[in-house]
């Protein structure tokens, strides 16, 4: 179960646990208030409590205090709970401890003249004077059995836990809908065409199934965004690439109908322009099936990279030496693998072809083959042509790019990125160093298990 689930378990669990509390708190707070106010009322109320103070402030008017505090222990009232008869400091007429809120009660009764509660105020002759009230109301009788108890109030701890509840439950649906809301957004933003629109943003610090779905939909936005620029560069790469030989063809055609005398002429540069079109065109066709990872539609079969490399690597040096530049080789043991050969072919022709086409005259071009220690097949070739920017290392690979050092030299700008696409499509890996002291390094890994990728 994932992360959401359990969001969800422990919001409900909460909701339902803090409405359960909410309803029982409320329910002791409400009895709770209810007995302390009748604690705090009846002792001052009780009629009994009245007779007793009534009896005792008499006694204390007509005989004194010392009498009094007789009479108290004889009727055995002297409990700190029972009549308490306090003077003008506070001390009580038998020493025993006066409740601080029993003697504010007293106090605030006397000082609203209220005569029905069970509190009075003597003055002797003497000039002093004391406070009589009881600490607390005598034991009541129980009630009748025909009686029934009188129930609590519920409204107020019911209305509570609703509240709770509603509050849990309105918190959950936000944070489950305001997501949803972003990747609605989001959704009819990309639909509408407009790519750059993100959802990640907009989710915070969420780490749940919702926030995954957001990152994959930024990912896929992204994804879609880079092919439809591609796809527009492509046609525009392509029809920029057509439209030198196409007009080449049509000044040799025009040629051909002025000067019937140079129809030879005119149809070697016709021959030679279509086989452009024709090269271009099987480049393209080539690059498409690599990108939609459909190769060759070959079954694979077992071939000998390192074997592979020195073929082509044979074929390059010659042409390289017929143009003033060198290729040397190093190549050690056997590199067995099951592969798409022909692609693989392509691949490794056009990474050499190239670093003989661009590296400078009388320089040499450096080609390394064999196995690492990890069990990879490795080809590194390596030119002391022009260069290609730092930031641009990663662009070299895409169709139709043109380095800067080399505008001179001709060709479609799709060997490097057939390259990559045969690279990976048997799992391996290729890349670009600038080369220390001037030149390109160009590196494939391969996986000899490069099966795999058909299976």
């Amino acid at each position: 179960m994932g992360r959401l689930f359990w969001k969800f378990f422990f919001a409900f669990w909460v909701a339902l646990v803090s409405a359960a509390v909410a309803v029982g708190i409320g329910v002791s707070l409400h009895q709770r208030g209810e007995d302390e106010v009748a604690r705090e009322r009846a002792p001052l109320e009780d009629p009994r409590a009245r007779f007793i103070v009534e009896a005792a402030s008499g006694l204390l008017h007509s005989a004194g205090p010392t009498v009094l505090a007789d009479v108290l222990r004889e009727w055995r009232l002297e409990r700190a709970d029972g009549l308490l008869v306090v003077d003008a400091a506070g001390h009580e007429l038998l020493d025993r401890p006066v409740p601080a809120p029993a003697l504010v009660r007293a106090r605030r009764a006397v000082a609203t003249s209220t005569t029905h509660e069970a509190v009075r105020e003597v003055a002797l002759a003497d000039g002093g004077k004391y406070l009589l009230f009881m600490a607390a109301a005598p034991e009541p009788p129980p009630p009748p059995r025909d009686m029934p108890p009188r129930p609590p109030n519920r409204a107020l701890p019911i209305a509570a836990g609703l509240i709770a509840s509603l509050a849990f439950s309105a918190c959950l649906a936000w944070y489950l809908a305001k997501p949803i809301r972003n990747l609605r957004w989001a959704f009819e933003a990309a639909a509408s065409g407009h790519l750059e629109t993100r959802v990640q943003p907009l989710m915070g610090s969420r780490r749940d199934e919702i926030a995954d779905l957001g990152r994959d939909f930024d990912r896929m936005a992204g994804r879609l965004q880079s092919l439809l620029a591609a796809q527009r560069r492509l046609l525009h790469d392509v029809s920029h690439e057509l439209r030198s030989p196409l007009a080449r063809l049509q000044v040799a055609i025009g040629l051909a109908r002025q000067r019937p005398d140079s129809l030879g002429t005119s149809l070697d540069r016709i021959e030679r322009e279509a086989g452009r079109v024709d090269e271009l065109v099987g480049e393209l066709l080539t690059l498409f099936r690599l990108d939609a990872g459909m190769g060759e539609l070959l079954p694979p079969e077992t071939v000998d990279l390192v074997e592979m490399v020195a073929a082509i690597a044979e074929d390059a040096g010659f042409e390289a030496r017929n143009s003033g530049r060198l290729l040397t080789l190093s190549v050690a043991g056997e590199a067995l693998c099951r592969a798409q050969a022909a692609l693989l072919y392509r691949a490794f022709e056009n990474v050499i072809r190239n670093g003989v086409k661009y590296t400078a005259e009388g320089s040499a071009v450096e080609v390394e083959a064999g196995l690492t220690a990890d069990g990879h097949f490795r080809l590194l070739v390596a030119d002391r042509g022009p260069g290609v920017p730092e930031a641009d290392l990663e662009a070299i690979f895409e169709p139709f790019y043109r380095s800067g050092g080399g505008s001179g030299v001709v060709g479609f700008g799709l060997g490097l990125a057939i390259a990559r696409g045969a690279v990976l499509l048997h799992g391996g890996s290729i890349r670009a160093a600038v080369r220390e002291g001037g030149g390109l390094k160009v590196e494939i890994l391969l996986p000899l298990q490069a099966e795999a990728a058909y299976a």
